[in-house]
């Protein structure tokens, strides 16, 4: 039988313990365009800058985004960007921290998403073919690498 309700999980009864998830995803981009993000070549700017700050406000914003996604208490956001200029791609790992009853996976989830995307929003100018498509970009391999729970003494 299909269930058609829905609702938020409840863990009023769970004990408030360190949580800790890493995620990552990778954007593909035109080699050139890669040279010019590392030469800060962009014209929209610092296309790292941005995107460490878009994960980490989109990281406290997660609950607006994912409806049934508690609200939790962020402590910590560690946001990371390496190139790889030889694969053309740019991997982004982010790392969140809180002290609560419930993980943060899907907030590392989606700060590593918004990451991805701004970086691609930066960069269209310089993605787009002659008629205007997308055909080297592409946003792949978003996962949890780390998901951990300590107890708190």
């Amino acid at each position: 039988m299909l269930q058609r309700d829905v609702k938020m999980i409840d863990i009023t009864e769970k004990t408030n313990v360190v949580r800790i998830a890493v995620a990552e995803g990778k954007i593909r981009l035109k080699r050139d365009t890669i040279e010019k993000i590392l030469k800060g070549e962009i014209k929209k700017g610092d296309v790292f800058s941005v995107a460490k700050i878009a994960a980490i406000q989109v990281v406290k914003k997660t609950p607006e985004i994912i409806p049934l996604c508690h609200p939790i208490p962020i402590t910590n956001v560690q946001v990371d960007i390496t190139t790889d200029v030889e694969k053309s791609e740019i991997t982004v790992r982010v790392k969140v921290k809180s002290i609560g009853k419930t993980g943060v996976e899907m907030e590392a989830l989606t700060g590593a998403a918004a990451a991805l995307l701004n970086i691609w929003d930066m960069v269209k100018a310089y993605e787009k073919d002659e008629k205007g498509q997308y055909p080297e970009t592409m946003i792949k391999e978003i996962k949890v690498l780390q998901k951990e729970k300590v107890e708190i003494e």
